[in-house]
């Protein structure tokens, strides 16, 4: 069992922040919402703001983060359970710091965009929020 905390991060004009998983790593090239790895002894909130620091160079506060949902998710080799939230407050702008591109896109056009199966769930989810 791998546990990740993910979130969508909403800009002011309503967009949903996507990262392209960088070459090197698994499932390259897709779509995902940012976030990562809960290590041992952080709480799902904790690593998130650690994700957002690492990985966009962003900042926030737990107080910023609001559950969304959750996904569990059978991969071949793994099991993902990833905790959701969603953020509209954060100092920064985001930059892609572990390579990989990143994307502001619509709600209505998440389906365009080639993600890891575990992600697709959340789409309707994201959708009954922002449309």
């Amino acid at each position: 069992m791998v546990l990740v905390s993910a979130v969508v991060l909403v800009d002011a004009d309503g967009r949903v922040l996507l990262a392209q998983r960088p070459e090197g790593k698994a499932m390259a090239g897709l779509w995902e919402f940012p976030g990562g790895k809960v290590e041992a002894g952080e709480t799902p909130e904790a690593a998130l703001i650690r994700e957002l620091g690492e990985e966009l160079a962003i900042d926030t506060a737990e107080s910023c983060l609001a559950p969304l949902s959750f996904v569990s998710h059978a991969y071949d080799d793994f099991h993902l359970l990833m905790l959701v939230y969603v953020c509209r407050k954060w100092k920064g702008t985001p930059q892609p710091v572990e390579g990989g591109e990143l994307t502001w896109a619509r709600a209505a056009r998440l389906r365009d965009y080639d993600m890891p199966p575990a992600d697709l769930p959340l789409i309707a989810v994201i959708q009954d929020l922002l449309m």
